[in-house]
């Protein structure tokens, strides 16, 4: 009986064994590494089931560079990303002939307070805000937002291509000219939360939501969040009017060895009960066109905006945009020719251009390019002599109001020193560069005739080479050719300064002002 019993037991142990190695379609368990992004954590309740189902038994290891490091294919056999545009652009070798199934979908939106949502519909005409409205309500102050960080995050990354795209104005994918300037800064200016993930985001958001009102991310973090308890108030989704990226969550194939697990992962994923049971559990849109969307899904994407095409294009976008855990602060120098010249229309058209970049410009453009709350202007009005400079710091209405009262003020000069006026622009930028070395000067000049006073550009060029290397590099001159200027000479100036010259002789003031803000 003891044998007997033996056998027995031992027989039922390998059947154990053999139930426990065994999927439910009767082949070995295979077990898979797979490097996902933070954002795939929710779907971790899915996975027994995708074990018992297909065999294929998926080990994410969560990792807060997965979208932004190359692949390491001898650690992982898949890797699954909430996006992996930025993977194929910046490593287009590592990447090439990978086989990739979109699992999911859900766009970067805004999501805003109920109170801030109103007082800014009321500013738009129809109420359907585009990300120039959040750009300005940034820039002014009275918006205060949290976005992951772009270097490391997905949701950081499409929410930043899609701002720049939409301030580019194009509706295409950035091109270089695109992002020549930086005109992101006063979006950016309006931001004082982040995080390294987008739950990260969320988890800090639930933690400061008294001093922020509002969070850029995926729209299933904001339906996910807004079903919780955590808030005090309900998030508005808010999809801009000018456009959104789309996330599609793909799975990528890094080992070929294990293609067929693969393919049974994937089938099991685009199923449409279990693209039904991932959309009720993550909030993202399911890919399958034959699974209805809940409600709070069906809102059209609308306008979908593209990453580049170039590595540099996102490059300088990124280097622009910097750690935004840390504040920057940026000061414009202009130099503005008072001259005889510019009595009538033209001064009419140079007090139009600041009032523009006051707030008085509706246009997109002149949202993301007004001036902006922490930064620092300087305005050096000169003749034949340095007639005033007055500097502010953006802290309100009333500076712009000091600002626009200085280039209203009269007191013209008899003569151009235009040089003597470059002279003292690089002075004030060296001075300001001393206290703070961090910080970001550019000098615009403007005139409308060429140089007959004060220092010969020689004596410019000798002072010029005498100043710190650190002040030569940093600081670059921006002229704008007008009137009767003489173009070649603004063009040396630029190029030996390391700036550029915008002619304003077949456009506008406005237009030339706006084109080079952010240039540094």
């Amino acid at each position: 009986m003891r044998r007997g019993a033996g056998s027995l037991a031992l027989c039922l142990a390998l059947v154990t064994t053999l139930l426990t190695a065994c999927s439910g379609d009767g082949g070995e368990t295979v077990r898979l590494r797979v490097l996902a992004s933070p954002d795939l954590a929710v779907l971790a309740p899915l996975l027994g089931d995708l074990k018992d189902e297909t065999g294929v038994d998926l080990r994410l290891d969560h990792r807060t560079d997965a979208e932004t490091k190359t692949l390491d294919r001898d650690r992982y056999d898949l890797a699954w990303l909430s996006s992996d545009s930025y993977l194929r652009l910046t490593g287009k070798t590592a990447v090439r002939g990978l086989q990739r199934t979109p699992t999911m979908t859900s766009p970067v939106v805004i999501g805003l307070k109920p109170d801030v949502a109103r007082k800014l519909r009321t500013q738009v005409p129809g109420g359907r805000l585009t990300w120039a409205d959040i750009a300005d309500a940034a820039a002014t102050g009275t918006l205060r937002f949290g976005m992951a960080d772009p270097r490391h995050a997905g949701s950081g990354l499409a929410a930043l291509v899609g701002v720049a795209t939409a301030a580019a104005g194009t509706g295409a994918a950035l091109r270089p000219e695109d992002v020549s300037c930086d005109r992101l800064r006063g979006f950016r200016s309006g931001q004082t939360l982040t995080a390294g993930t987008g739950p990260a985001l969320v988890d800090s958001y639930t933690d400061h939501q008294d001093g922020t009102d509002a969070l850029i991310t995926y729209e299933s973090d904001l339906l996910a969040l807004n079903a919780t308890d955590r808030l005090h108030d309900r998030l508005e989704v808010v999809r801009p009017e000018d456009g959104m990226v789309l996330a599609d969550f793909p799975l990528l194939l890094l080992d070929p060895a294990h293609r067929t697990a693969y393919d049974k992962v994937t089938q099991w994923l685009l199923r449409d009960s279990v693209q039904r049971r991932i959309m009720r559990h993550t909030l993202r849109r399911p890919v399958n066109t034959t699974v209805t969307r809940d409600a709070p899904l069906r809102e059209p994407v609308g306008n979908a905006l593209f990453y580049p095409d170039r590595p540099g294009v996102l490059g300088a976008l990124l280097a622009d945009y910097g750690d935004p855990g840390r504040r920057t602060t940026s000061q414009v120098v202009f130099l503005l020719d008072f001259s005889g010249s510019m009595r009538g229309t033209r001064m009419a058209a140079l007090r139009e251009a600041f009032a523009g970049l006051s707030g008085a410009d509706p246009s997109a453009s002149g949202k993301f390019t007004r001036f902006y709350r922490g930064e620092r202007l300087t305005v050096v009005r000169f003749g034949g002599r340095v007639l005033e400079e007055k500097t502010v710091t953006v802290t309100g209405p009333e500076d712009l109001k000091a600002l626009a009262g200085s280039v209203a003020r009269g007191g013209y000069g008899d003569a151009t020193a235009l040089w003597s006026a470059l002279d003292r622009g690089y002075r004030t930028a060296a001075r300001e560069l001393a206290a703070d070395p961090g910080r970001s000067v550019s000098l615009v000049l403007m005139t409308d005739g060429e140089n007959n006073a004060g220092l010969p550009y020689a004596e410019f060029v000798r002072r010029h080479k005498a100043l710190p290397a650190a002040v030569r590099a940093a600081v670059r001159t921006y002229p704008i050719h007008f009137g009767e200027a003489d173009a070649g000479e603004l063009r040396r100036a630029a190029a030996r300064t390391g700036g550029r010259m915008v002619d304003a002789t077949g456009s506008s003031l406005s237009k030339a002002f706006k084109e080079i803000r952010g240039c540094h």
